[in-house]
Order: structure tokens, then sequence, then C-alpha cells
């Protein structure tokens, strides 16, 4: 069973984060976020730093917690998939924008640990990997992609174009989802690894946004572009009943990441509002009655609990993969409740704190910018519904969209 406190050992992976956030990035925040595209070269120190950080939760038990069964003792885990939650979280209390182009720390590698063979790991240990999905027809049905991939003796040649890849530019490699038989739909989506300066890739478009302005948002052509037979990930049979679900597998760890993202945005705005209330003379003293405290102070109340839940599901999710058990169900729960009011929040946070939360003497009004964000990349709200619903109700895709 999962254990809702913290670990020691994981505590510490927050701490540090923390650090980081609150010590480096809060300070060159607004810089960046009016610098679109500008690389923010601090960051490089970091990689090595924050590598270690995940990694340090990677196979880690809960301090020793064990449960028996049947008279034998099994580890209750907590491995990397609580670490990089725990550390995203923290970090994203800082800025989501440079928490997303921290190198070495891409949605692709993510992709990569999740189906890609010992081997692969090693080659690609290292490396910052982004992942390219959507296109200009296909958004949220990754079914409907088009970006196409045929063998050409021992080489996969490559032939599309992907939009918002998050990224792309800066990375070292890109996680491709391309089709091997555009005829078989979903059944023979596959992902792909193309390594930065790969002749037929190309970068044409870098996006202008509203939030996390630090990350580069990339346009990426392919025309022809001829990467090693052995940069699939997983197989390259196409399985009409496995081989979909294979890449899909990747947004069972992403998402709860993005969860994580959301709750430290979220959890930045209500701290800085509920400080710049106290100084206000508000006082939050949790006691009494809900209609017999200030409106302002109950609502503080309600968005605090609203957090608390997005957060406890961002923590059973990643439990969850961290113990081998099967958790799209919980990973889109996570994804959507988290995407949700951590969007609500940040807005609402702005309102409450008047004219100093539109202002730019404060990061809330970037705070509500960079939040829109996660309610919608790796799945939209709709689209986690959809994968809630169709687990619960026990229906193939086909069968509920």
């Amino acid at each position: 069973m999962i254990h809702l406190e913290i670990p020691k050992k994981l505590r510490q992976v927050g701490d540090m984060a923390h650090a980081v956030a609150e010590g480096m990035f809060r300070p060159i925040s607004r810089k960046y976020d009016r610098f679109e595209h500008a690389y923010p070269e601090e960051l490089d120190m970091l990689r090595s730093i924050l590598q270690g950080m995940a990694d340090g939760g990677s196979g880690m038990g809960a301090d020793g917690l064990s449960q028996k069964k049947k008279g034998k003792t099994k580890e209750i885990k907590n491995g990397n998939n609580m670490a990089v939650v725990l550390n995203m979280m923290e970090i994203c209390w800082g800025d989501s924008g440079l928490a997303l182009t921290i190198p070495g720390q891409g949605l692709g590698n993510a992709a990569i640990a999740a189906v890609a063979t010992s081997e692969q790991k090693k080659r690609f240990d290292g490396k910052w990997a982004a992942m390219a999905i959507t296109e200009p027809d296909a958004g949220s049905d990754s079914a409907a992609i088009k970006t196409t991939a045929f063998l050409d003796g021992d080489k996969w040649v490559l032939n599309g174009e992907k939009i918002f890849v998050t990224c792309g530019e800066r990375a070292d490699l890109v996680v491709i989802w391309a089709t091997l038989d555009e005829s078989l739909g979903r059944a023979a989506i596959k992902s792909f690894v193309v390594e930065k300066g790969t002749p037929g890739m190309k970068v044409t478009h870098l996006e202008k946004k509203l939030g996390i302005r630090a990350s580069d948002t990339a346009t990426i052509i392919l025309d022809n572009c001829r990467i090693p037979r052995d940069n699939i990930l997983g197989s390259e049979s196409i399985d009409t009943k496995k081989s979909f679900a294979g890449v899909m597998q990747t947004f069972d760890n992403t998402r709860p990441v993005v969860a994580a993202m959301s709750v430290g945005v979220a959890k930045a705005a209500l701290d800085l509002t509920c400080e710049l209330l106290n100084r206000e003379g508000l006082s939050f003293k949790y006691e009494g009655h809900r209609f017999e405290i200030p409106a302002i102070e109950a609502e503080i109340y309600k968005m605090e609990a609203d957090l608390e839940a997005a957060r406890l599901l961002m923590f059973k999710a990643a439990w969850m993969a961290d113990n081998g058990k099967p958790n799209s169900k919980e990973a889109s729960m996570a994804k959507a409740k988290a995407g949700r009011v951590g969007n609500e929040i940040t807005l609402r946070c702005v309102e409450l704190c008047n004219s100093l939360g539109y202002s730019e003497n404060h990061l809330l009004e970037k705070w509500a910018r960079d939040s829109k964000i996660f309610d919608i990349f790796e799945g939209t709200q709709q689209i986690q519904q959809l994968v809630v619903a169709r687990r619960v109700l026990k229906k193939r895709s086909k069968d509920l969209k």
C-alpha cells in the first residue's frame, strides 16, 4: 500500500530542488520570460546536479518500509518516478519554463526510460531528449499521426512535420512518433530516436508563447531523414493488440510529471498570495465554521484542499509506476485534476491580489500564464477524462471516443 509520508531519503531530493528553485530559478525567472528564445546558460551547471537528484531515488525503498504477504516481506518502493515528481514539483515552484529546458530532463527521456532496450538506454544515457508527437492534423488524437517511417536497407527513413516540440531546437535527441503503415491505424505507430544534426531533420520555426517562455517550442520538418535501424524504440513488428499501447506507455510515466509541474506552479501562487494577504492583515487560523470566516479566507482553504487532492493523486500515480502497477487511469486522473486546478488557482490568485496580481512587480501574472500549458500538453483535459472513462467502464478506444 502507498504511504502518504514522503520518505526521508526522498525529502532530501525535494529540499535540494526547492533550494535550486528559490536560489537560482526565482532570480532569473522574469529575465527569461522577457527574453524568449534566449538560452538560459545558468542551467548548464545544473545538468549533473539535477540528474543526480533524479537518479537518487532510482530503485530506492521507502526507508525500509515493508509489508508482509503470505509470510514474505515485500518492499514498498519509492524509486525514480517518485523522485522525479518531487523534484519537478519543487523546481516548478521556482519557474516551470526553466524546468522544461533543464539539459537532460526532456520528455523524450521519459519515453526512452519507458520503452527503450537496455542497449538503447546505455547508448542514449546522459543525452537530452525532446519528444515530437503533435502534427498540424494530429493533436489530441495521437493515432491520427501522418509522419511515416519505412525501412531502406539498414536505415529507417522518416518523412513528416511535427509541431509544438518542447525544446526541439535545444535537445540532443528527438523522439519522433511515426507510422509504419497508415492503413493499420494505431497499431503501426512507433517511436524513433533522431539525433540532433541528422541530415533531413530541420527546425523551421520557434513559437512565441503565452507562457513557459524560457523553453523553446519548435516546428520540425523530416525530409527523407535516415536513422540507424536500431534507433526504433521497442519492436519493429506490428502487433494489432499491443503496438500502440507500447508507445502510449510513455504517457503513464510523463503525465504524473506534468501534474507535479502544475502543482508546483499553483503552490507558488498560493504561497505568495497568502503572504501578500497576510501583509494586509488577513490571518489564516484554520478554525471555525466556513460560514463564519471571511470569504477570501474560505476561498484560500478551498484552493489548498484542491491542490492537496491533486498532489496526492500525483504521488499515487508515481508510486504505482515505481512498483510496476498499471497506472494509466491514475496517471490521467492526476494530470486532469492537477492541470485544471493549477490553472484555476493561479488565475484566482491574480484576481485576489488585485493590482499586485497583474503587475510585473510580482510573478503571479507569469505563473497564471505558465499554468495554462499543463492543462493542454501530454493530453488535454478532455483526453484525460476519456482515458479514465475507458478504464472505469472497461471500454476500448474504438468503443468510447
